[in-house]
């Protein structure tokens, strides 16, 4: 699942996934238009996403998700 399908899933906007993550709401702009983010940022949402969805999700699992590694 895209990052995109991860936060409809969750039933977030992209306001309330960027404070749930505790990452700048530009920063996951970013990372939702398949742009460069840093693996810190990278799990931060994959941690918010797992917490929500109750099940662990790495932020490898995440497709297209760009980090740089």
């Amino acid at each position: 699942m895209t990052l995109e399908e991860y936060r409809i899933e969750c039933g977030w906007s992209q306001s309330e996934m960027a404070r749930k993550s505790g990452v700048d709401f530009n920063t996951l702009k970013r990372a939702l238009s398949g742009e460069n983010i840093s693996p810190q940022t990278a799990r931060k949402v994959a941690k918010a996403i797992s917490t929500e969805l109750g099940r662990p999700i790495r932020f490898t699992e995440i497709d297209e998700l760009k980090v740089n590694l």
